[in-house]
């Protein structure tokens, strides 16, 4: 067997770290959160180019700017000093 079809089982176990950890209500575990989606994002590209499981591809690119819009809402949030970001459904939350 190929090493790069063995990479969905790392990359399966590293999105459900990395969902763990952005569930966590400590603000160090969910900035870890992020970046270990990005590692997973990366993980599931490789494999699914490999695959040639294209629509999967393009899904790690949606979700990785994701994760990326998320740290940044994470980072302001922190910056404004705010314990939690706006109502749902308010201008804050999106």
């Amino acid at each position: 067997m190929d090493w790069i079809d063995m990479l969905q089982w790392p990359a399966m176990a590293i999105t459900v770290a990395a969902t763990w950890l952005i569930g966590s209500r400590i603000a160090t575990r969910r900035k870890v959160g992020f970046w270990v989606f990005l590692l997973s994002n990366v993980l599931w590209v490789v494999w699914g180019l490999h695959t040639s499981a294209y629509a999967l591809v393009v899904l790690q690119f949606a979700l990785a700017a994701l994760n990326l819009r998320g740290m940044r809402k994470a980072k302001q949030v922190e910056q404004n000093g705010a314990t939690q970001a706006g109502p749902a459904g308010s201008a804050e939350a999106q």
